[in-house]
């Protein structure tokens, strides 16, 4: 007996992923549609001897193809015939979701209506009653409660059980879709065609609510309490600062920093000494003990030390998206994004880059339109991420000891309006031709289904680990050849190694901004590796003990780097030109593999490393020329 193939349609927020999460379990494949970031999620299961493969689609208003999401939806039925399609709707809000569900009739898809969160719709006096429904449509209709396993379980019943040749459209549906065909080929222009049809939609669903649906009043919901306080004036502001707040303390402070510290001394002090003996032990070459402990595991551990931060920071991000606060943050932003050419949504990214790109970058996915997505993974670079702070902390510290916080404050501050300036250039040149929409629904709030929250942050954090960490290996590869050769062979002697001669190179692109020492370029060249190695390499470089260079120090480490010629190398105005240019240049190498991931392609990979340095370069020129201008020299 052949595989039964079924397909879970429907609006966002109606509980269809945590439905195939409850029917698929850990048994599924995450990927992507071609040529899209958006999610692509399949599991297979096994009920009454049958083997049948679950297609979760994305959530989508419309397949009317105007954003990723629906034209993936639209693609999908264009060129699939599932055997089972489940148009999951969301019982409180049958009205709308009711939108899709005659659209997706409209083109000959036969469907299989599921009301979910039947317990809601309940709670707000919706009473449904099944039969007429399944009358008006003449489709099956079924109904669970999404967070029971044992109300979703039943589906699988109905799958294999149900043969859909046996149902046929109602009269009433028969009768608009011969409406909406007429209205089609009325020769009316374009725009009247499709608001006609639009009328003709909602006509279709006012009769079936009159004949199906019953609507008793209830009290003020806790959603609409909530609201008020969380969704409306300055409140909402303030109360959404403490919320991000407290997730970054938890990501990178108080959970997931100290299990990134974990992972770390795992590398640092147990799995490299080990690697290093095990090879002495067996007469390894130097040159294979090096590439080994400072290359292969120096660049697993650059991809495995940042897991502990991202799986925090996405559980959290998919635990208050599943109550419902997400949608919120991005309404109450939407008016301020939009005049930088970015939607609300934009928002969430954006504020993840105070703590990390990576994860930052990979948010975007979230976001409703390619123009929207590519603009914020294009910015999100130029956010002051902890991995900048040593670096900003250090050179405040050494040369404006008396200014260290209104210096920290200013780059922080520089780097939030260098993404604005910068988003409304990209929406107004590189993306004037697409449209930024923002539809948004905010679903009622309610507690998340863990199961759901754990499945998504594993998807992510996963795909992070496979795709990235392939670039991000290869690159620490090649900067530890660059940092150990020379054209004599090995070296370790990091002055006379290839890195050093591009950092001799490098330097002189500097010129104008005046850092234009050999050593200020190959920590340049380092930070593309990891911007916290700026840090060690200047005290590597000019002669510091290693171990007296610490980058959660910056007073300490200024101390020990102001005894050395550090301290003479820059004059402040051009170690302030540095920092600017250090904050706003090409992202880490893990950030980037995370945008070649995202975007899908190696070109808009370089074009961030390039454009971003040009911007850096030019922020830092003028603010060194113009300094000088100013008499601060």
């Amino acid at each position: 007996m052949s595989a039964l193939s079924v397909a879970l349609t429907g609006n966002p927020n109606t509980g269809k992923s945590t439905i195939f999460n409850e029917l698929t379990g850990a048994r599924q494949k995450i990927g992507n549609w071609p040529g899209v970031t958006v999610d692509k999620k399949v599991g297979i299961i096994e009920h009454n001897g049958r083997k049948i493969s679950v297609i979760d689609l994305p959530g989508t208003y419309s397949i009317n193809a105007r954003s990723q999401e629906e034209q993936v939806v639209s693609d999908y039925f264009k060129t699939n015939k599932p055997d089972i399609v489940v148009n999951i709707i969301d019982a409180a809000n049958i009205a709308r979701n009711l939108f899709l569900t005659i659209q997706l009739m409209e083109n000959g898809i036969p469907l299989i209506l599921n009301l979910n969160m039947m317990d809601e719709a309940q709670r707000h006096g919706i009473k449904i009653d099944m039969k007429k429904l399944e009358a008006a449509f003449g489709m099956p209709v079924t109904n669970t409660v999404g967070r029971s396993n044992k109300s979703v379980r039943k589906l699988l019943d109905v799958f294999t059980n149900a043969v859909m040749t046996n149902y046929k459209p109602s009269k009433l549906i028969t009768d608009h879709i011969e409406r909406v065909h007429n209205i089609e080929h009325s020769g009316l222009a374009a725009a009247k065609i499709e608001e006609e049809v639009i009328a003709a939609r909602y006509d279709l669903i006012d009769k079936i609510m009159a004949s199906a649906v019953t609507v008793s009043a209830t009290d003020k919901t806790l959603t609409e309490k909530l609201d008020s306080y969380l969704a409306n004036g300055v409140t909402s502001i303030l109360l959404m600062i403490a919320a991000f707040y407290l997730m970054f303390q938890i990501s990178f402070n108080w959970i997931g920093q100290p299990l990134a510290d974990l992972v770390g001394e795992f590398f640092d002090e147990t799995l490299v000494p080990w690697a290093a003996e095990a090879m002495e032990s067996a007469g390894v070459a130097d040159w294979m003990q090096s590439l080994v402990s400072d290359g292969i595991i120096a660049g697993v551990g650059a991809v495995v030390n940042f897991v502990p931060l991202i799986f925090t920071l996405f559980i959290i991000l998919s635990f208050l998206d599943g109550t419902g606060y997400m949608a919120r943050v991005a309404f109450i932003m939407d008016p301020i994004m939009r005049r930088a050419g970015l939607s609300g949504k934009s928002i969430m990214p954006l504020m993840m880059g105070f703590g990390c790109a990576v994860p930052a970058i990979m948010a975007n996915r979230a976001l409703d339109t390619h123009k929207d997505r590519m603009i914020s993974i294009f910015v999100t670079p130029f956010i002051t991420c902890n991995a900048k702070v040593p670096i900003i902390a250090l050179f405040a510290a050494m040369f404006f000891p008396d200014n260290v916080a209104n210096v920290v404050f200013a780059m922080y501050f520089l780097g939030i309006i260098t993404a604005i300036i910068m988003a409304k250039i990209l929406s107004s040149t590189m993306f004037k031709e697409q449209q930024s929409t923002f539809l948004l629904e905010l679903p009622p709030y309610r507690m998340p289904d863990i199961k759901t929250v754990l499945l998504e942050a594993w998807d992510k954090g996963k795909g992070y680990l496979i795709k990235a960490g392939t670039i991000i290996f290869a690159m620490s590869v090649i900067i530890w050849f660059l940092s150990s050769f020379n054209s004599d062979g090995m070296t370790e002697d990091m002055d006379n190694s290839y890195l050093a001669s591009i950092g001799s190179a490098t330097s002189v692109v500097f010129a104008p901004q005046g850092f234009d020492t050999w050593e200020a370029g190959a920590a340049v060249v380092t930070g593309i590796l990891a911007k916290e190695a700026v840090v060690s390499t200047m005290g590597i470089l000019y002669g510091a003990d290693e171990e007296a260079v610490d980058t959660d120090d910056a007073e300490g480490t200024a101390e020990v780097l102001n005894a050395t010629s550090m301290g003479g190398a820059f004059t402040p105005l051009a170690a302030l030109a540095f920092m600017v240019f250090s904050l706003l240049y090409s992202p880490c190498m893990t950030a980037l593999g995370t945008v070649k991931k995202e975007a899908q392609s190696f070109k808009w990979m370089a074009f961030v490393f390039f454009y971003t340095t040009a911007v850096a370069w030019v922020i830092s020129l003028i603010v060194y020329q113009g300094g000088k201008l100013l008499g601060f020299e």
